[in-house]
């Protein structure tokens, strides 16, 4: 019979600990300090005081419950001596039946492993869904991590753990994150869909209006019709948008969503969580028959991240009147503009105008989104409240020397363009880590038609320049640029700077803001409020309607923008929940505005 937290609460310290005995590998002091914090009012508490007693216990007791862990398809595995939780945990993710290959592999990483860190490598090999991991990824997994500094393995070992813990209570009290499990796999199967050139490595890539980008659309309008949306629409410019309508007709709307396109070799769920989580939860109010008193407007943003044409935030600028006709005339890196690309996807272009939203029908708009950072995961806190969203701008830059001969041009004779970008990706680095929580990156760097023996003539880059604030980001680009320019005569170059992106910093609402706080508290979730150093389409949104974001801690040290992002089913039921507590304290607020 499954455990409740109503026995957990009202058993005796002794009778608690041996409840929960199993879930942290021969290391029941975790439990009984966790217990302290009776009485657990979810399961996400009771899980959230196991890490607490784990970080305050210190690094020695740390490392004592690191190395009572079992090694991957080691030596008590052959010798049938793992715990029952271990023996199941190796066996879903097929351990126990290795090839010889496999098991000879795992063995050798073992080893080295073991020699480099002084203790066992930790994977929870049930995965983000709980079904287990492929043995494959397991061995790269552990490839990779064996060439992390040994201070941030420990702690990547000990996050293993805490997931490890989160699937054994799981299973001790008998739940399941259905919810999340179900925008889990929307997603899973929504990245089967991928571009040419990056399918056939297995690479997701989803880039503006490209077939992978269309069939992506069908899909989400597909699954939002069978959620029970009243209306569902792809638009003029790509977007996908769902309506459920309010109670009473003429009600507003609470607008949400976020992209559903992604940077080339990207990850899963950057974006695309944020559609599917207000899906769920519009398909719950679908199968209980209910209405709120304000409509649910849910949109898959067609275009956020920029990567096939210059303009970027292409659907949600859209719906507050910020496309620009000029856009239409840019071209992508196969000479196709976008009004051919759009012309060819069937897009409407003369109804762009009429996409324009009337911000006096909305409430406002919030996003659920994965937090593209590693503070969440580190500190072991499964969602966090945004505070701001940093304004940042983007300019495509060339600098232009002379090509010249490498071997016969002498050093204090070169134009070299590509060393002139070089000291000035050195400067920004300097400039922006003295400037609190700004940041800039050259992230596109190209010496076209160079050669192995040709000093760089030409040297094509980007700058993306992110901050706080309006001020500093501002005062961020005046500085590079006047680097940029100073580089440029002091080595005899020349330069050109296009800024192609500029989106102000968009601080959250307050009162939105305080809704999220109050849904995350509700959950028994640890409150944690942080900026957004990513930009997202709820800052477009922010120039005409109230706006606030949850973040969803991510897995892989946060990572995003790469095949490694991923969050777990569980974080992302988390999320369902929150979002779900939000429109009930809005439904209870209005109708307390009526009584």
């Amino acid at each position: 019979m499954a455990l409740t937290l109503d026995q957990l609460n009202a058993a005796s310290t002794q009778e608690a600990v041996a409840l929960l005995d199993g879930v942290y590998e021969h290391s029941p002091w975790i439990a009984e300090a966790a217990l302290a914090q009776r009485p657990f009012k979810s399961l996400a508490h009771l899980k959230h005081a196991m890490v607490q007693a784990l970080e305050a216990a210190g690094v020695d007791k740390q490392l004592q419950l690191i190395r009572a862990h079992p090694e991957l398809a080691g030596k008590a595995m052959v010798s049938n001596t793992l715990t029952a939780e271990s023996t199941n945990e190796q066996n879903k993710a097929g351990l126990t039946n290795c090839t010889p290959e496999e098991f000879a592999r795992i063995q050798e990483l073992n080893r080295l492993y073991n020699e480099r860190f002084g203790f066992p490598f930790i994977l929870a090999v049930r995965g983000p869904r709980g079904l287990g991991l492929p043995k494959q990824e397991i061995i790269d997994t552990f490839e990779r991590r064996l060439h992390n500094h040994p201070d941030f393995e420990r702690g990547e070992a000990l996050r293993n753990i805490h997931r490890i813990a989160e699937i054994r209570l799981n299973d001790k009290f008998g739940y399941e994150p259905t919810l999340g499990h179900d925008v889990w796999d929307w997603q899973e199967r929504l990245s089967t869909n991928s571009d040419p050139g990056y399918a056939e490595k297995g690479q997701l890539t989803v880039t503006y209006l490209t077939d992978a980008h269309r069939a992506c659309a069908q899909r989400i309008s597909h699954w939002m019709r069978d959620c029970g949306f009243d209306e569902v629409e792809i638009d003029a410019v790509g977007n996908v948008v769902g309506r459920y309508h309010p109670a009473e007709t003429g009600g507003k709307y609470v607008l949400t969503g976020s992209h559903y396109d992604t940077v080339r070799n990207g990850g899963k769920y950057d974006g695309r969580l944020g559609i599917f989580v207000p899906m769920a939860v519009v398909r719950e109010l679908h199968r209980a028959g209910r209405r709120l008193p304000f409509g649910l407007e849910v949109v898959g943003f067609a275009e956020e991240e920029g990567q096939r044409y210059k303009a970027t935030f292409l659907g949600s600028g859209a719906l507050i009147g910020d496309f620009q006709q000029e856009w239409l005339d840019q071209k992508d890196a196969d000479g196709i503009t976008m009004r051919e690309a759009m012309e060819h996807a069937g897009l409407c272009i003369p109804d762009i105008p009429k996409l324009k939203r009337d911000p006096s029908k909305y409430l406002g708009f919030i996003e659920v989104h994965i937090e593209q950072g590693p503070v969440l995961t580190e500190l072991d806190i499964p969602l966090g409240v945004v505070t701001s969203i940093n304004g940042s701008v983007r300019y495509a830059c060339e600098m232009r020397g002379m090509a010249s001969h490498a071997g016969t041009t002498p050093m204090d004779r070169r134009r070299d363009a590509a060393l002139g970008v070089a000291e000035l990706a050195l400067y920004m680095e300097q400039r922006a880590a003295r400037d609190g929580n700004s940041v800039a990156t050259i992230g596109m760097l190209e010496v076209p038609s160079g050669s192995m023996n040709v000093v760089p003539g030409r040297c094509k880059f980007s700058m993306d320049l992110r901050a706080p604030t309006n001020e500093q980001r501002d005062s961020l680009a005046a500085d590079i640029l006047a680097k940029l320019d100073e580089i440029a005569q002091r080595r005899g170059l020349q330069y050109t700077t296009e800024k192609t992106m500029e989106a102000a910093a968009a601080p959250s609402c307050p009162t939105w803001q305080k809704r999220w706080e109050n849904a995350v508290q509700a959950l028994g979730v640890p409150l944690f409020r942080l900026p957004s150093g990513a930009g997202h389409d709820a800052m477009k949104l922010h120039e005409v309607m109230p706006q606030a974001m949850l973040f969803v801690r991510g897995i892989n040290s946060g990572i995003s923008h790469n095949p490694l992002e991923s969050s777990t089913s569980d974080d992302m039921q988390l999320a369902v929940d929150a979002f779900s507590h939000v429109l009930e304290q809005l439904a209870d607020e209005m109708a307390t505005e009526t009584a």
